[in-house]
């Protein structure tokens, strides 16, 4: 495959990973820094990105850590949530060929969903957390968003906004991604993972997400 899709109107899809892709840090780990739980959270998540752990298992192991932590933390984790560099230039770039741009996330849309408005995209899907009483009850509401999911979310995005799978590119930096990056156009490992990087089509190792850009046959 070569290392762009072709530039044509009426395109591209991108979707993007959100923890360490969309946004420079783990959310999960900003909530564990709240309950008290950060260092045992870190292991988890990193062996899960490494791809040694079930993703499942592993975030509802991590979830169970939260719980009893209060519901007010989640205005203060989603203030310190830092976007990406470049992905407003990436949005606007996308959204002036008639494309269109989201974001799919094992994380939560109690902390993804006012960014993703904020930032003008076109979907977002994630888990979400319970929260009764107050607090977080340490568990996690419905399915949970994994690499099937992720890559289902692509297909269905293509889908409903009329553009074909030969118009897509998935941006992602760890192994929940994987099923993702094979299922679009165009694979991009950012700043990923050494089984991400093995894997995809395009290897981005700068933090700036207008390096899309150019893969997309756009200008940066």
């Amino acid at each position: 495959m070569s290392g762009a899709i072709p530039a044509r109107s009426g395109g591209p899809l991108v979707v993007l990973d959100a923890d360490s892709t969309l946004i420079r840090e783990e959310a999960i780990e900003l909530l564990a820094e709240e309950a008290g739980s950060l260092e045992l959270v870190a292991a988890v998540t990193e062996r899960a990105m490494r791809g040694e752990l079930d993703f499942a298992e592993s975030l509802r192991e991590r979830v169970a850590t939260l719980r009893g932590v209060g519901a007010d933390v989640l205005p203060r984790v989603r203030a310190r949530m830092t976007p990406t560099p470049g992905i407003e230039a990436l949005v606007a770039g996308v959204h002036a060929v008639g494309g269109r741009i989201g974001v799919v996330s094992g994380g939560f849309h109690e902390l993804l969903d006012p960014l993703a408005e904020r930032l003008g995209l076109d979907f977002c899907r994630a888990n979400r957390l319970v929260v009764a009483d107050g607090a977080l009850t340490g568990h996690v509401d419905g399915a949970i968003v994994d690499a099937d999911a992720k890559a289902a979310a692509l297909e269905e995005w293509a889908g409903v906004s009329g553009i074909p799978l030969s118009r897509t590119i998935a941006v992602g930096d760890g192994a929940n991604d994987l099923r993702m990056l094979a299922r679009a156009a165009l694979g991009v490992a950012f700043c990923a993972k050494p089984i991400v990087r093995e894997q995809a089509d395009v290897v981005i190792d700068l933090p700036d997400l207008s390096a899309v850009l150019p893969l997309a046959g756009l200008a940066r």
